[in-house]
């Protein structure tokens, strides 16, 4: 079995794969400092609720965006499973030729959600995507048809902005992401969820739509994140939603590597 790892900026995201399928996940909040130990007892922790038996994992793939915690989840791994991480670095190891000017500087979340979406949904090189992860940050990454990283936009996440409203402007509340029943909001709560809400679908829109242009037209849009499941649904620009997109990224990284 292979455990992969995702550590993004708010979460650590694990997920045991049997083959191709994905058979358990959990989420962890990311803690920059937290030690291997702690890593280490609270994987333990999750795989005895599920019933993973630790000794069947042959295998483990790593991506991370928290230079803090890599070396510290490395540690983790080597000590608890006893197994040397694949360890994701998108200038050298995902079989993805990337046009960025420099490749080391694209996040490793980036390019397998890229990897994985143009395996899946790439219709064998028809046609080219937009990969839109709805993250801390929400990035939108261009993938040319014959499976080329181009590179994208990076835009800050839904809740950030939320919560730099809420900061910055005295009399504002602080409100959850969510869509209102109006665009027209007629309190203050109604106005902000309508700008945060209704505001962000048409960035996400403008940006596909742009992106697409660039690319030649007749892009397929992919969306993944915590917020995919309720942006999509206002957009017809975004044709799938995998919230597993990254995990899946990171198996066919670390299979295209054995």
């Amino acid at each position: 079995m292979l455990l992969a790892i995702d550590i993004g900026n708010t979460n650590i995201v694990l997920g045991v794969f049997d083959g191709r399928s994905l058979v358990h996940s959990w989420r962890l909040q990311t803690v920059r400092d937290r030690t291997s130990d702690e890593l280490g007892l609270l994987v333990e922790g999750l795989f005895a609720h599920s019933g993973v038996v630790r000794s069947r994992i042959g295998a483990i793939v790593m991506g991370s965006v928290v230079p803090p915690l890599t070396g510290t989840t490395a540690a983790m791994v080597q000590r608890y499973f006893s197994v040397m991480p694949l360890i994701v670095d998108p200038a050298s190891n995902t079989g993805m030729p990337i046009l960025y000017e420099n490749p080391a500087e694209v996040g490793a979340d980036r390019i397998v959600n890229a990897i994985a979406a143009y395996e899946q949904f790439g219709l064998g090189g028809v046609r080219p995507l937009v990969v839109c992860d709805f993250g801390t940050a929400t990035t939108l990454d261009a993938v040319t048809a014959k499976g080329e990283y181009l590179g994208g936009a990076i835009c800050p996440g839904v809740t950030i902005s939320a919560d730099a409203l809420f900061q910055r402007a005295a009399r504002l509340p602080r409100i959850d992401v969510r869509k209102p029943a109006t665009v027209i909001g007629r309190t203050t709560v109604g106005a902000l969820e309508s700008g945060l809400f209704f505001g962000y679908v048409g960035m996400v829109e403008g940006l596909v739509r742009r992106m697409g242009e660039e690319l030649g037209g007749n892009a397929i849009c992919v969306a993944t994140g915590g917020l995919a499941t309720l942006i999509a649904p206002e957009t017809g620009l975004i044709e799938h939603v995998d919230i597993d997109l990254t995990l899946q990224g990171l198996r066919i990284v670390w299979e295209r590597n054995q």
